[in-house]
């Protein structure tokens, strides 16, 4: 008598859904029951949406090549098998050196890019995408028996609940039936927010061109003529995605000349002013190695983690978790410089973290403590400077912001990519030691404010700022485009406004000056909110089946906007109870955000997450098959 087999539905085929797969088929035996997998996603398997290889090819990573996976090592600390694989410059090895012979490279520019490619190279979306394609082939070539995985090239509509599990609706018709559901959309678009929506009103009553967040590679830029004014709010990946586009996409070069980088224009490009709350990029991404001692926690240790949640209150991210960053960054940096250069300082690391312990927590006192020993103002730090460079500083005009913030990325391109300014790759390790040590910290104990909005926004943002920045060329680019003319730098604290008659007005109260123009784009990325989705099933999946996390304490109500799941990635249903068989993972869940991709040999949070979901999954597929046989 034939078996039928457990039908598992995957809304989603990204990276973190084949990750999943691949998890659950990792600790399969022969002994399981038969499962068809189905995953549904009207983009590719393996690079989704955000990673697709239809694209522009000047669209790259930041991140670097050797600093890339999709597979668990030995370092996972996790429940199910490891199965180790190849990073992506290891992946890039193999194609040219023809042991994969199954990577079929028939674009020369990505041909070109393989043969290429260094481990600290920042590869092009395009090339992930085909790394992405063969991570999806190769789980399902080696699925072992009683394991049947299709793809359907659809988007889900709606989910109903039926008497033996679940039915999918597709928008071509078609309905599947599932006994265990998962939900790994990845990042959605969003409904334009009341003041997208003002702004967008306003451009269409007095003519002009407004451009709501977006992701870069969907949004239409060719509204936007040349030579035309625009206006660019934002500096983070999505601003620098853009200025990429609307300079080298539209034809123009770049050109090395005696070691300095050049931009020749094409004609086509619009006029780019940008500016942000900060008025400065994100960070640049940091290739110095380490010269000193290795980074160890020495102020959010697990002891110190242990001794908050042995209070009981709650744990507040700004009064009780923040000051213990900030002073971790200072130890990092402190411990690098003073170890890994010990000719630019004028004691000794011993006698120096001595002095650290009694000023590392106030500011003006570090200033003073670090000013008597260490002669470089460049190799000194304090976390206000990293995270508000331009400080308090005013600015009689709009020139004068504009040569400020070039001499900014100057100063940064140098602190982040030279030998000698190695402290910046210890920093960078140091605050990836601090998010990873936030999970350390159980959901339900936070505070409401610090999960709805310190966590998500105050600390996430920080977080990218400083460590998850573009590669440094584009910040060399950025400083060619600016001499080009083709970029201007509008200074700190922009805000935009329309007046009828001369358009969108952005100014800042730090700058003397305006200037209009007649188009605007917000750079950045839609804002979470998963009940206002462009989604239907995870709109429906918000409202319906499972629910938006909302928060509240004495001292804050709200919502974050993701939906709620158990530890295990169960999502909760609007009554509070866990659903047995339906399961989130991914950026729209309200779990710690952990990413897709991971740096290899890191124990990386986004495998553990997804590992873990896998083996709830697994037990989910397991129960059904005994309720059905009994």
């Amino acid at each position: 008598m034939s078996v039928q087999p457990s039908r598992l539905v995957v809304l989603g085929a990204g990276p973190r859904a084949v990750m999943l797969i691949e998890r659950l088929l990792a600790r399969r035996t022969r002994a399981d029951a038969p499962v068809q997998i189905t995953l549904v996603d009207p983009f590719p398997p393996g690079a989704g949406r955000i990673w697709r290889r239809e694209q522009s090819p000047l669209l790259k990573l930041n991140s670097m090549a050797r600093d890339v996976t999709v597979f668990t090592d030995d370092s996972c600390l996790i429940a199910g098998p490891v199965r180790s694989g190849p990073s992506l410059i290891e992946w890039a090895e193999r194609v040219r050196d023809g042991r994969l012979p199954d990577v079929d490279l028939d674009d020369p520019t990505l041909a070109d890019e393989v043969r290429g490619l260094r481990g600290d190279s920042f590869p092009t979306r395009r090339l992930q995408s085909v790394y992405l394609d063969w991570f999806w082939r190769r789980t399902v070539a080696i699925a072992p028996p009683g394991v049947a995985i299709d793809h359907r090239a659809s988007s889900a509509q709606w989910v109903d609940d039926t008497p033996d599990g679940w039915e999918v609706a597709l928008d071509d018709g078609t309905r599947l039936d599932a006994d265990v559901l998962v939900y790994a959309l990845g990042h959605a678009g969003r409904e334009p927010s009341a003041e997208a929506r003002s702004l967008r009103d306003a451009a269409a009553r007095e003519g002009l061109t407004y451009l709501e967040p977006a992701f870069t590679a969907d949004a239409d830029l060719s509204v936007l003529g040349a030579g035309e004014d625009v206006i660019v709010r934002g500096m983070g990946l999505a601003s620098i995605d853009a200025v990429v586009l609307f300079a080298e996409g539209r034809g123009g070069r770049f050109a090395r000349t005696d070691g300095r980088l050049t931009y020749e224009p094409s004609g086509a490009e619009p006029r780019l002013h940008l500016g942000s709350r900060r008025g400065v990029p994100y960070r640049s991404k940091v290739s110095s190695p380490l010269r000193g001692e290795p980074p160890t926690r020495e102020v959010l240790t697990p002891a110190a983690i242990a001794g908050l949640l042995a209070r009981p209150d709650s744990v507040d991210f700004v009064d009780d978790v923040w000051p213990l960053i900030a002073r971790e960054l200072v130890w990092g940096h402190y411990r690098e410089l003073f170890t890994g250069h010990p000719d630019r300082v004028g004691t000794t690391w011993e006698r120096f973290r001595e002095t650290l312990r009694t000023v590392d927590a106030d500011t003006p006192a570090l200033r003073a403590a670090v000013a008597a020993v260490v002669p470089d103002p460049l190799d000194r730090f304090d976390v206000p400077a990293l995270d508000r460079p331009l400080a308090d500083e005013t600015f009689a005009d709009a020139r004068a912001a504009h040569d400020r913030v070039r001499r900014h990325i100057v100063d940064d391109l140098r602190l982040r990519t030279t030998p000698e300014h190695s402290t910046a790759q210890a920093l960078f390790l140091t605050i990836l030691g601090s998010f990873l040590a936030l999970a350390d910290i159980p959901t339900e104990r936070w505070s409401a404010r610090s999960r709805a909005v310190d966590l998500p926004v105050t600390w996430h943002t920080f977080f990218s700022y400083v460590a998850s920045g573009p590669p440094p060329h584009r910040l060399e680019e950025l400083l060619a485009l600016a001499d080009a003319g083709v970029v201007r730098f509008l200074g700190p604290e922009v805000s935009v406004r329309v007046e009828p008659g001369r358009g969108f007005v952005a100014s800042s109260p730090r700058v003397s000056g305006e200037l209009a123009a007649r188009a605007l784009v917000d750079a950045w990325l839609p804002a979470p909110g998963a009940a206002a989705s462009d989604n239907p099933v995870l709109r429906e999946l918000a409202t319906r089946h499972g629910r938006e996390v909302h928060v509240a304490d004495e001292g804050f109500t709200g919502s974050l906007g993701r939906i709620d799941v158990d530890a295990d990635g169960r999502v909760i249903a609007p009554t509070g109870a866990a659903h047995e068989t339906v399961f989130a993972l991914g950026p729209f869940t309200a779990g710690t955000e952990a990413g897709a991709f991971t740096r290899p040999n890191a124990n990386s949070l986004s495998l553990r997450q997804t590992d873990r979901v896998a083996e709830a999954v697994a037990a989910a597929l397991a129960a059904r098959r005994v309720a059905a046989v009994r």
